[in-house]
């Protein structure tokens, strides 16, 4: 998780786990806070304006007559390795991120606690620098309480425990399309959020990552208000990225801080992941991956690092095919596994993920250092030229700009 506390900040085999998660489906590192300032149905579908999608429920169809690795075998190794970063910015100071924007990242992440009022017109002047047209997808952490980077700009929204505890369903859904039309007015075309994981805990802090951050320990109420705020944001043309996967809300500790662990697998498949594959079967777009290692699954690796957990279990197993996003490269439990940012980016990508997220002290030479070493995974072989395009293509579906469009 992307941390106000940094200073940016038995191996199962596939039909076992599908059987677990049958039986029980029944139906960024600053986002821990800084000091200071019904009905579990889901959500009706909406009319949607124009916005940023990701086909989340199936493979992309290909139009006849078009190669998407001939189209993107024209792209240099490294223009295409840019678009699977989401680099850090300073929301007071964003055209500082001008560099990154012409290096062609895939996205920027906003870090503060108070937006400037003029924050619309320097995004908009920052997405003209973008090569081709290609603006990079524009995000923050919108979740609610303490855990908001703009709400001076586009209102305030209730911790998420609190919104399940004293509203509906539908009037979370109505309140998140409030927040996330202003936020699109602003320029911010992903939300980090919402958080779907299963939590009754205090915090947060550096035992317990989700606190009041969770809607619901229980998985019906945390899969409905969580749809529910997802809508939202799509009825607003914002893109929601649900976190933390395969779930962090019984992890032993916060990944911002070190290494956790979570439930083994069919322990979460009885409730963890169940919001998850709610989201997966109504078409939700994107996936964070979270931080903790997960016994039997990933060999001791964060999960974010892990194939076993985000190509594995993720992709194949429970059929989500849009956009998944690493949890924060900078975080402690990545450090503690060894990995430094560049490294980690390349191992991410390489086990599925699409966008690598983090923070830095220097976000310009950090995103080149990032890039250079994906560009350098692909010369040596360790990254596939494949596996690159994919997560190309996952990044451009995204954008409303696909390959093949």
């Amino acid at each position: 998780m992307l941390s106000f506390f940094t200073t940016r900040t038995r191996a199962l085999g596939a039909a076992g786990v599908l059987a677990a998660l049958a039986a029980a489906s029944g139906c960024s590192v600053r986002d821990t806070p800084a000091p200071g300032p019904a009905r579990h149905s889901a959500p009706a579908s909406a009319s949607r304006p124009a916005a940023p999608s990701s086909a989340a429920a199936g493979p992309a169809s290909t139009p006849a007559g078009c190669n998407p690795a001939a189209v993107l075998a024209t792209w240099s190794t490294a223009r295409r390795a840019a678009q699977l970063v989401i680099a850090p910015a300073e929301e007071d100071d964003v055209l500082a991120a001008r560099p990154m924007v012409e290096a062609g990242v895939g996205g920027l992440l906003l870090f503060g606690s108070a937006a400037p009022p003029s924050l619309p017109g320097q995004l908009a002047a920052l997405r003209r620098h973008a090569p081709d047209g290609l603006p990079p997808l524009v995000s923050t952490d919108e979740e609610g309480g303490e855990i908001q980077r703009m709400a001076n700009l586009v209102g305030n929204l209730p911790w998420p425990r609190t919104m399940a505890a004293t509203m509906t369903p539908a009037q979370v859904q109505a309140l998140a399309e409030q927040v996330g039309r202003r936020m699109r007015a602003a320029g911010i075309t992903m939300d980090l959020a919402p958080v779907l994981d299963l939590s009754d805990s205090p915090g947060p802090n550096a035992t317990y990552p989700d606190g009041p951050r969770s809607f619901s320990v229980h998985p019906a109420a945390a899969t409905a208000y969580g749809l529910a705020f997802a809508a939202g944001m799509q009825d607003a043309g914002v893109l929601p990225v649900v976190k933390h996967f395969p779930g962090l809300g019984q992890a032993s500790a916060n990944t911002d801080f070190g290494p956790a662990t979570d439930p083994p697998l069919p322990v979460l498949a009885r409730g963890a992941l169940r919001p998850f594959q709610a989201a997966i079967r109504h078409g939700l777009p994107a996936v964070m991956v979270g931080e903790a290692s997960v016994p039997g699954l990933t060999h001791g690796l964060p999960a974010t690092l892990s194939s076993q957990a985000i190509t594995g279990v993720l992709r194949h197993q429970l059929g989500f095919h849009g956009l998944v996003l690493t949890d924060s490269l900078s975080a402690a439990a990545i450090q503690h596994a060894g990995y430094g940012i560049p490294r980690a980016a390349v191992r991410a990508i390489a086990a599925g993920a699409d966008m690598v997220t983090f923070d830095a002290a220097n976000p310009p030479a950090t995103t080149a250092a990032v890039i250079a070493s994906l560009v350098a995974a692909v010369r040596s072989g360790q990254l596939t030229e494949a596996r690159l395009d994919s997560a190309v293509q996952h990044v451009l579906r995204a954008k409303g700009r696909p390959v093949c469009g």
